[in-house]
């Protein structure tokens, strides 16, 4: 095989996180070649199986230094920007990786010539009082001047099985007694199975979507904050009460363990500020066609899809409910 006639070849930067990972091995079915930036590929190795010899490569870039980010995208045909943070910890701040890092990954894929996707999230506005909401609004319209035909995609909560929400909730039911309901429960929220989030990337690689949109990703369903949880209940069989924890109240919780040094804190205080707003697909979006349906996927159940995963959590296992699960 010639140069000329290789795969397109694919730089994915964050391939080896929760989202990225999906999209590499929904990339490496199509038999794109892969190029995954990532700050440790001595960690990232476990992608190599998803696709044949040879066809998964990688390459260490941090999104802090531009100089990484222009090598990792050189010769690229398209590039997919999959790195997000929700925690800030020393220098990976929301400004340096969501604002700044953005900026970068745009601005070398021009100076490559290739075509973007950026992964951002329903609820990205440069007015929110969000840290987070507004690093992701700054991202996008960071992407848009550099690239203008750049396919943005905004998911709501992403949901599967290394992910951050659901898996929380499920290990604090086993150690606490109670979980909390923050500012009531009431919050809308949209999961997404992290595999169609993962198609639609695959899409806007293969060019079968319109660019130079933002599209909205939501699941089949809008849950409040509580059903989410009222689901994991179920699922793991089992019956934690809740307790209404008001908005300002988890806030200072979560300030409190922000500052706690060494530890991870369960809450920060920008997220229970990301949780005053619902975060689900916009009217606009569905009436313009920016949603999974109308890019022809139909997203997964919640339901559907947490026994295959949050299993580990219940009592004894798998093996909880022979009747019905064994």
């Amino acid at each position: 095989m010639t140069l000329s006639n290789l795969p397109p070849l694919v730089t994915v930067f964050g391939g080896s996180g929760f989202v990225g990972r999906h999209v590499v091995r929904a990339l490496a079915r199509r038999g794109y070649r892969i190029r995954v930036a990532v700050r440790r590929p001595d960690l990232a190795g476990f992608l190599q199986p998803m696709g044949g010899v040879g066809q998964i490569s990688f390459v260490q870039a941090n999104l802090r230094y531009r100089l990484s980010v222009d090598r990792a995208v050189a010769g690229s045909d398209h590039v997919i920007n999959c790195v997000g943070l929700l925690l800030e910890s020393g220098r990976n701040t929301f400004d340096a990786v969501q604002d700044f890092g953005a900026r970068a990954v745009a601005e070398a894929t021009r100076a490559a010539g290739a075509t973007l996707t950026h992964i951002s999230a329903i609820g990205a506005d440069e007015k929110s009082a969000s840290t987070y909401s507004r690093t992701k609004a700054r991202g996008e319209a960071a992407v848009l001047r550099a690239v203008p035909d750049a396919v943005i995609l905004r998911p709501s909560i992403v949901f599967g099985p290394e992910d951050g929400f659901f898996n929380k909730f499920a290990t604090m039911a086993r150690f606490s007694p109670v979980l909390p309901l923050i500012g009531g429960g009431h919050t809308k929220l949209q999961p997404v199975y992290v595999a169609d989030v993962a198609e639609a990337v695959a899409r806007s690689v293969d060019g079968t979507i319109a660019r130079g949109r933002i599209y909205e990703l939501g699941g089949p369903e809008v849950l409040t904050f509580r059903q989410c949880l009222e689901t994991m209940l179920r699922v793991t069989d089992r019956k934690n009460p809740f307790v209404s924890l008001p908005f300002g109240v988890a806030s200072l919780i979560g300030s409190i363990a922000s500052l706690v040094p060494f530890v991870k804190p369960p809450l920060t205080s920008d997220q229970v500020t990301l949780l005053r707003a619902d975060n689900i697909v916009s009217q606009a979006a569905i009436s313009e066609g920016r949603t999974l349906e109308a890019i022809g996927i139909e997203p997964a159940l919640v339901e559907a899809i947490l026994p295959s995963y949050l299993v580990r959590y219940r009592q004894q296992g798998q093996f909880t409910r022979l009747d019905r699960t064994a």
